[in-house]
């Protein structure tokens, strides 16, 4: 009598995250057991996930769902499920930009889409957001090719670059990209800006909380008082960012900004990268523009999520806005401009420009890189008694 069942599947690591990646006809095709089959292979509720495949952290524990595409202007589609390793909750309310990273290598080793020499542009829908990126992801000789000289800080060593465009996503759960209507709103007390240009983010001065924004994240979640109150601020944005009742919801994050440690002298965490669609070279890691502190929602990230970052990195070009008011805003012409958001473990690079029309800010263009690994490919198992045995017509990514 078998036990277990096998489901196919890889584990790869996605710019700063890492998680198990799926065809979607692997997976269940109805929500509740789809939920019961993703917390049992990563080991969830448990704080340490030891009967699973989750690394006992948020950022490692996720899930990326990919299939081809119905639509003329995508490839794939790639849904994000976030697995809380201490609930027994798999949430599907925000995206991941880092897993995202990993969803074009996965579609060209799966056949998804047929890799040309030397790069392969992948169009991905992403469905959480109903928006669109292209990962252009190098081939060599159509083969995908994950070591190169492209360094992401809060992953050690270099691997090849991904650069990733994000086409309108400016809104995507929120409705605009500014959803309150203002630059800057006063919620329970503390000036805002709340933002969406990818991510929902509420933009706060780390200044206004008595913060200086180097503080570790294990620093800031030992600070009961600052969480209650940075959770309350979250609780009454919800509402107001078009979000509703946010208590049980991953979003928006709340960002603590600063002036950039780099911006001022200090040496700060040092890395070096790529600009999308640049060659690699190292960056000045002397300089920098803003820097950052993000609660997902409760927990503080080691780094930063990409498209938090870019909503970051937005409200950092927007006059009047908190981030503008702390950020060290790098001198340009008219055109795209590069802003340095740091991190805990270092900083990387968004490309962004914005427009006002009729004195509304529109965004031009988003782009950041990342890089991405599979780990390994094969079966991941879980108990038959959470799902039976789907029979050997099922979908497979092992390879």
């Amino acid at each position: 009598m078998t036990t277990q069942t096998a489901i196919a599947c890889a584990a790869m690591r996605g710019g700063t995250s890492k998680g198990l990646v799926f065809l979607a006809g692997s997976l269940p095709a109805d929500r509740p057991t789809r939920d019961a089959v993703l917390l049992a292979a990563m080991g969830s509720p448990d704080p340490r996930e030891i009967d699973g495949m989750g690394g006992s952290h948020p950022l490692t524990s996720k899930v990326a769902v990919v299939s081809l595409s119905p639509r003329d202007n995508a490839d794939v589609e790639y849904l994000f499920l976030q697995v809380w390793p201490d609930r027994a909750e798999v949430s599907d309310s925000q995206n991941c930009g880092n897993m995202l990273a990993a969803v074009g290598p996965f579609a060209i080793e799966q056949g998804l889409v047929a890799g040309t020499d030397p790069v392969t542009p992948v169009r991905i829908w992403m469905r959480n957001t109903q928006t669109l990126a292209t990962a252009l992801v190098q081939t060599p000789g159509g083969q995908v090719r994950y070591d190169g000289p492209a360094r992401i800080d809060g992953v050690p060593g270099t691997h090849a670059p991904i650069p990733i465009e994000f086409a309108d996503v400016a809104g995507s759960s929120c409705g605009a990209l500014l959803p309150t209507g203002n630059v800057t709103d006063v919620i329970e007390g503390a000036q805002v800006t709340c933002i969406d240009n990818g991510m929902p983010v509420v933009c706060l001065a780390a200044s206004e909380f008595g913060l200086t924004g180097q503080e570790s994240p294990a620093d800031l979640e030992g600070h009961s008082e600052l969480r209650k109150r940075v959770e309350a601020i979250r609780l009454a944005a919800g509402p107001l960012m078009n979000l509703g009742d946010v208590t049980d919801k991953t979003v928006p994050k709340m960002s603590l900004l600063a002036p950039p440690a780099r911006g001022r002298g200090g040496l700060g965490p040092s890395g070096s990268g790529v600009s999308p669609g640049s060659t690699v070279a190292p960056r000045d890691s002397t300089r920098g523009t803003v820097a950052t502190r993000t609660f997902i929602p409760h927990r503080v990230h080691e780094a930063i999520g990409v498209l938090g970052a870019v909503s970051v990195a937005t409200a950092c070009v927007l006059p009047g806005s908190v981030a503008h008011e702390v950020a060290v805003i790098p001198e340009r012409a008219e055109g795209p401009i590069d802003i340095e958001v740091e991190h805990p473990t270092g900083f990387f690079t968004v490309t962004i420009e914005v427009r006002l029309d009729d004195g509304v800010p529109v965004v031009t263009r988003s782009a950041l890189l990342r890089t991405a690994r599979l780990l390994m490919r094969g079966e991941v198992m879980v108990p038959a008694s959470v799902w039976a045995a789907p029979g050997p017509d099922r979908q497979g990514a092992a390879r």
